[in-house]
C-alpha cells in the first residue's frame, strides 16, 4: 500500500483497521485532535492506537496534531507530515460525527457543526491532499462515504445530506484525478456497529469496523474506485432510489 500511511481521525475504528491491515513495513502517521487530561493539560493519548499498528507490523507510527474542524489549519499539517516523512502514499480520510437529529432540526448552531465537519472539512481536507498528491504523481486516497448519502432520509436528514454533499464531492474528484497517478477509492458503508452508533439498534445489512475496513482493502489492492459494503446494499439501493417519496419519508433509520 506503500511507505507512509497518514490516516485523518487517528481514532477512528474504521480508519484504525484499515491502517493495520497496511501497516507491515510502513510508517503509519496518526492525525487526531489532543484531548485533555484530568489536569486539563493537552495528553498524547494515542498510545493504545500506536501499539496496535506496531502489533500489526508497522516499522514507525508518528502522530500530529489535527483538529479537522479547523480547515485553516489542514494545508499546514500535510505539509509537516510531508516535511518529516518526505512523502504520503495512502491518506485514509476517516473523521467525521454523526450528530444528534432530533438536535439538529431545532438548533442551527448544531446542524451546521455536523455539516461543517462532515462536509465541509472533508472538502477542504481532500482539496489539499488532492494537490499535493498529484504534485507527487502518485498516491491513494480513501474517502468513506455512507448509504445515508445515496437517498437521504427524514429520519437522519442532515448527517445524510452531509454524507450527500461528501460523495457527489468525493466521486468528482475521483474523475477529476484521473490520469494523474493518483487513485482516489469512495467507501459506501451502511449502518456499522461499533462506538459512533452505540446504544443504537442495528439496521438491516449492519457491518463491522473490520469488516469495512477488510473490503475497503479489497477495493484498494484490486484497483477498484469504489465499495459497498455489505456489496447487497448496492442492488437495493438500486430499488430504493426510485422508491415513491410517500413511501420514502416513512422509512426508518
Amino acid at each position: 500500500m506503500g511507505d507512509v500511511v497518514l490516516l485523518l481521525g487517528g481514532r477512528s475504528e474504521i480508519g484504525l483497521a484499515v491502517a493495520r491491515r497496511v501497516a507491515a513495513g510502513a510508517t503509519v502517521v496518526l492525525a487526531a485532535r489532543r484531548r485533555a487530561d484530568q489536569a486539563g493539560d493537552q495528553a498524547d493519548d494515542l498510545a493504545d492506537e500506536q501499539k496496535a499498528l506496531l502489533d500489526s507490523g508497522a516499522a514507525a507510527v508518528d502522530t500530529v496534531e489535527f483538529d479537522a474542524d479547523d480547515v485553516a489549519s489542514h494545508g499546514d499539517v500535510l505539509a509537516e507530515v510531508v516535511a518529516r516523512h518526505g512523502r504520503i502514499d495512502l491518506a485514509v480520510v476517516a473523521f467525521g460525527i454523526l450528530g444528534d437529529q432530533a438536535l439538529a432540526e431545532r438548533d442551527a448552531a448544531h446542524a451546521v457543526a455536523v455539516v461543517h465537519t462532515d462536509y465541509l472539512a472533508h472538502v477542504a481536507v481532500l482539496t489539499h491532499l488532492a494537490d499535493l498528491l498529484r504534485r507527487q504523481g502518485s498516491g491513494t486516497i480513501v474517502v468513506f462515504s455512507s448509504v445515508a448519502g445515496v437517498r437521504v432520509r427524514r429520519a437522519n436528514y442532515v448527517y445524510g445530506s452531509a454524507k450527500a454533499g461528501l460523495d457527489g464531492f468525493a466521486s468528482g474528484l475521483a474523475d477529476a484525478l484521473h490520469g494523474s497517478g493518483v487513485r482516489l477509492v469512495l467507501v459506501r458503508p451502511g449502518f456499522v456497529v461499533g462506538r459512533m452508533t452505540a446504544g443504537m439498534s442495528p439496521a438491516p445489512f449492519s457491518s463491522t469496523p473490520d469488516q469495512v475496513a477488510e473490503a475497503t482493502v479489497r477495493a484498494m489492492r484490486s484497483g477498484r474506485g469504489g465499495v459497498w459494503v455489505p456489496w447487497q446494499l448496492r442492488p437495493l439501493f438500486a430499488v430504493l432510489r426510485i422508491l415513491p417519496r410517500s413511501v420514502w419519508r416513512r422509512m426508518p433509520r
